[in-house]
């Protein structure tokens, strides 16, 4: 059976782990979760071990494959337009690697569905430092990175540039999709802010963020300028452009 809530998980060279993370979130048991895989043409056969789970429960395990890399961000927008299209209710975005907690799942969506928020995000900051296994100067680029955008956009949310989030479908049939600008770490902060702009309510849920253990982190020093500088962007858009953050209609059938 279809389930209202869908997790979306982009690949690329991600074999070790694609098995075993689309199991994991398959057996939650609190709340039903279906998964769709973007690909971007891994090398390394992750679309072909998706597809052969594909075969034994293809009501639930799902695969969009594209051509090649073409970030993160776009990726996810591919995801969720492929969410809107086949009705789900709440679309996660989720790591490959383990590094997300699979059974804070239900409470991510629990918090959208009954809980009043319109995004909630997995925040390893709303405690503390909640994170296993970085090295300290990626830790502390990501926790200054975060309070970096608190200060430069007003936003309240402890963990802007986290990747663990669910959103509620009005949200992301609300924003321009084809409008995000950014592909890589600043794509995060950007889904956030125009939600935060629109009026919509974020909630973050504390978890416990893990190092992935197998394969390899696609985070460099390119990504983190972009988002330096992008988050400059978009307070200033946010004040001199306020049409880039207007909401969309919604369809009809959802506005009746």
């Amino acid at each position: 059976m279809k389930s209202d809530s869908l997790v979306i998980i982009p690949t690329y060279n991600e074999k070790e782990n694609i098995y075993n993370i689309i199991n994991a979130v398959l057996n939650v048991n609190e709340h039903q979760f279906d998964v769709l895989v973007v690909d971007d043409n891994s090398p390394d056969g992750t679309a072909a071990i998706v597809e052969s789970m594909i075969a034994e429960q293809p009501e639930r395990i799902h695969i969009l494959k594209r051509p090649g890399k073409q970030g993160l961000g776009t990726a996810y927008i591919a995801g969720f337009k492929w969410a809107l299209d086949h009705a789900y209710e709440y679309i996660i975005e989720m790591d490959a690697d383990f590094s997300h907690p699979v059974n804070k799942l239900p409470e991510l969506q629990a918090a959208c569905a009954t809980g009043g928020a319109d995004v909630s995000v997995g925040s390893r900051y709303l405690t503390g430092v909640n994170v296993v296994n970085w090295p300290m100067g990626r830790m502390l680029m990501s926790y200054f990175a975060s309070a970096y955008v608190r200060l430069i956009t007003g936003m309240k949310v402890r963990d802007a540039t986290a990747g663990y989030v669910c959103y509620r479908r009005e949200v992301l049939q609300s924003i321009n999709l084809d409008g995000i600008e950014f592909k890589g770490y600043a794509f995060q902060i950007e889904m956030k802010f125009t939600a935060h702009c629109m009026g919509f309510k974020i909630v973050e849920v504390p978890i416990v963020f893990i190092n992935r253990v197998l394969g390899t982190s696609k985070m460099n020093t390119s990504i983190f300028f972009e988002a330096l500088w992008g988050v400059i962007k978009l307070r200033l858009d946010s004040i001199f452009n306020k049409r880039r953050f207007a909401r969309k209609p919604l369809p009809k059938q959802l506005t009746a």
